[in-house]
Parts: structure tokens; sequence; C-alpha cells
């Protein structure tokens, strides 16, 4: 059973950063597009952004482009998320999520056959 634990989640100022990780428990990130998924209470969940099993592409919604960054490290089987300019808008909670796949290019994330257990990020205003 794969095991995607995330971290780097709490309460921070609008405006302010964090940085989210996603620890995968096999023995490799390859052949896994990874992304992150939020969820705001009473709200749909929503794609925030994914990253290609190679690294070398990235999508981003529209709502966090040029404020949020996606990136991996193969090595140490993690994913991470750096979250700038935190709006208030950005309250939820954040899920990893991966789908497999044979295809080293692709960002596309669903449908989701993993997911973590989320963590929980506050923007206050």
């Amino acid at each position: 059973q794969v095991q995607l634990v995330e971290s780097g989640g709490g309460l921070v100022q609008a405006g302010d950063s964090l940085r989210l990780s996603c620890k995968a428990s096999r023995g490799s990130l390859t052949n896994y597009v990874t992304g992150w998924v939020r969820q705001a209470p009473g709200k749909e969940q929503q794609f925030v952004a994914s990253i290609s099993p190679s690294g070398g592409s990235t999508l981003y919604a529209d709502s966090v482009k040029g404020r949020f960054t996606i990136s991996k490290d193969n090595l140490k089987n993690t994913v991470y998320l750096q979250m700038d300019s935190l709006k208030p808008e950005d309250t939820a909670v954040y899920y990893c999520a991966e789908r497999r796949t044979l295809n080293s290019a692709t960002t596309v994330l669903l449908p989701v056959d993993y997911w973590g257990q989320g963590t929980q990020v506050t923007a206050s205003s």
C-alpha cells in the first residue's frame, strides 16, 4: 500500500509563504504524475498544480499561477509546493495526489490513484 505523507501546512498572514512537502513511501516517483488538490469548507475540490514524472512539465490552476511553484526531488521521493503571496482564499486542506502513467511528460492528474491525508493551510487577512 502506497502512502503519501504531507507536511508543511500551518497558519500564516496573508502575503506570507509556506512550503508543502509530499513524500511517497514507495521507492520512486517515476511513472507517477504528482500534484496537489485543495478543498475549502463547503466547497468542491479544486486542482492546484501537478508535475510530470520526468519533472520537466508543470501545470497550474489560474488562481495560483505566478504565486505557487511545484517541484520534485526524485532521489528523496518528495514533491514540494512552494506557496508565496498567500491570500485568504487559499485557505483550504491541501491533498497530495498521484496518478500512475507511462507518459513521462504528462501533467494530467485525474483520475487520482493515491491520496495523502491532507494538511491544513490557513492564510488570515
